[in-house]
């Protein structure tokens, strides 16, 4: 049965993440010291000992994100004794760097930095205020599109995830986003939530952080991943460097096109699909793309075990 690694975004994180895994595995304990000396500070004090307000900081968010969902693929690979051989790796927005690590495309140092400088970036692109996200549930993809586009016609607000069927994230200038979730429920969307988010992530807002994390890339040693990256930007796997960059480039500014991804990876043969990191996110959404799939938590103790078990029976 083919299987594939997926790693989640930001919004999964919570004070104490990992470190029931830290405690049990030098592995992981290593993984944690290594991005505070990439860091140059104590990066897992505030993972561990928050406060949340601190772990809510976009800056901290993302790299604390990867670094545990690093520290259980590297507790996975322990327990089931061997590399883990998925047939493809992907992540939701952040969590496609983590993948990237993870597929030994970036070492962990370097993505951790990367996302720390990108987490950075993006909270002060936009002041304060300025900008937000909403999710639209209960529309279809091109209904939000087309709402977007009568209320945006600059691309003020546009679609920013699109998650699963009737669940898209929209992101732009606050008055606009406001302006499209009214228009939404007009038409008939079942409910829009304005998200607790400290900028509008995935707009074109965006782009002056994309342009200056294609300068941060040159300061990273890339190298051909172990199994591809269905991208975000995309939809589709990559595997030579100049697009694994193009792709992260785009995804920056561009949409998250999730439910595009794990329908592309279902009709390749997965059928199973392991969440590495904290929550559950991903593996909710995968379920809703299409009838027939699975998807594991893996980022705890408890579920890390059960995969591992898994895992060897799949061998």
């Amino acid at each position: 049965m083919s299987y594939s690694l997926i790693f989640p975004g930001q919004g999964s994180q919570e004070v104490g993440m990992g470190r029931d895994i830290r405690d049990a595995f030098q592995c992981a304990a290593e993984v944690f010291q290594r991005a505070d000396d990439a860091l140059s500070f104590s990066l897992s004090k505030i993972i561990f000992d928050g406060p949340e307000e601190e772990l809510r900081r976009t800056a901290y968010t993302q790299p604390a994100i990867l670094v545990a969902s690093l520290a259980a693929t590297t507790v996975l690979e322990e327990l089931v004794g061997e590399p883990l051989q998925p047939e493809y790796l992907a992540g939701h927005s952040l969590g496609e760097y983590a993948a990237l690590v993870a597929a030994r495309t970036l070492s962990l140092e370097d993505g951790v930095r990367l996302v720390h400088l990108r987490g950075k970036l993006m909270q002060e692109a936009v002041p304060e205020g300025k900008g937000a996200m909403a999710a639209i549930l209960g529309l279809d993809a091109q209904a939000v599109t087309d709402i977007c586009n009568e209320v945006a016609p600059a691309n003020e607000c546009q679609p920013a995830n699109f998650n699963s069927p009737g669940q898209i994230v929209i992101s732009g200038e606050t008055e606009f986003v406001e302006k499209t979730m009214l228009l939404a429920k007009e038409k008939g969307a079942k409910k829009t939530v304005l998200l607790n988010v400290s900028a509008p992530f995935h707009s074109r807002l965006m782009h002056p952080v994309a342009d200056r994390l294609l300068a941060a890339f040159d300061q990273c040693e890339w190298k051909t991943p172990s199994a591809p990256i269905v991208s975000n930007a995309r939809a589709l796997p990559v595997s030579d460097v100049h697009d694994i960059q193009d792709a992260l480039f785009h995804q920056t500014y561009m949409p998250v096109l999730w439910e595009k991804s794990v329908n592309w990876m279902a009709d390749s043969g997965v059928e199973t699909f392991f969440e590495i990191g904290p929550g559950a996110v991903l593996g909710a959404l995968v379920k809703k793309c299409r009838k027939g799939l699975t998807a594991y938590p893996c980022g705890t103790l408890a579920t890390l075990e059960k995969t591992a078990a898994l895992l060897k029976e799949m061998m």
